[in-house]
């Protein structure tokens, strides 16, 4: 994909919206939003890298209430022409289809390669990549196994939602309480997973979310792994124009 002069491809991810609850994220949802209409008249794409929502679960005919103001706002810049999208994170893994067919966003389940102006993009949410974190990647293996989404898709979707975010917060293999904080460039395992993927192919930029920390590392002469912040504690985005990559702070 060429970006046109003058446009720009941006980058967010971890909003988190509804923790700790709904009423204490409505001020970061405005936020998140005004940022979204800033970025509207430039944006030649946008890449939501997952956590969009602390808990999302999709039933056959109900979605999560709430949320309007963003689904609105999301809604308005895909019907405009602009593409979005959406990379699941470790909240949000259990979307079904509401996107693609309510907003026009593709919704993708494993992280993809890009280009951009003859750069090449790996991107993704970042949850179970590399070594390590063996409780989350066997807690994964339980929540994406189809037998334990149709148990939790018959209960009742006020009993679902509640349990769902609850374990959401307390529960820290899928919060990430852990995870946000700096393990060092050797110890950080997707720094580790960007550079064994290097050992196959040439990548110009890893750019993932989930860690909540707004990093920008040098794997080689040629390659940088960028995770993105969150829109909890630092507000920060990633934004390509084209021959650059920055993270930026609304």
């Amino acid at each position: 994909m060429n970006i046109p002069v003058g446009k720009k491809v941006y980058f967010a991810s971890d909003n988190h919206l509804g923790a700790p609850t709904k009423q204490a994220s409505f001020p970061r949802e405005k936020k998140f939003v005004a940022w979204l209409d800033s970025i509207k008249d430039d944006a030649a794409a946008i890449f939501l890298l997952g956590d969009l929502f602390d808990f999302w679960f999709e039933y056959k005919t109900v979605v999560p209430k709430g949320f309007t103001r963003t689904l609105g706002k999301l809604a308005e810049i895909s019907d405009s022409g602009i593409p979005i999208y959406y990379f699941v994170g470790n909240h949000d893994l259990w979307m079904n289809g509401y996107f693609e067919e309510e907003l026009n966003i593709p919704v993708f389940h494993q992280p993809k390669e890009f280009n951009f102006n003859e750069k090449t993009f790996f991107i993704g949410h970042g949850d179970g990549l590399g070594p390590g974190d063996k409780g989350y990647k066997r807690m994964k293996k339980v929540f994406t196994n189809p037998f334990s989404k149709w148990l939790f898709g018959w209960l009742h979707p006020d009993i679902g939602m509640r349990l769902g975010h609850y374990f959401s917060v307390k529960n820290k293999l899928i919060s990430g309480d852990e995870d946000a904080k700096f393990l060092g460039n050797d110890q950080e395992w997707l720094v580790q997973y960007s550079k064994r993927k290097l050992e196959t192919k040439h990548y110009d930029f890893f750019v993932f979310g989930h860690r909540h920390l707004p990093l920008e590392i040098e794997l080689n002469t040629s390659s940088k792994y960028f995770n993105l912040g969150d829109w909890i504690s630092h507000y920060t985005y990633g934004v390509f124009d084209g021959k650059e990559f920055q993270l930026k702070q609304f």
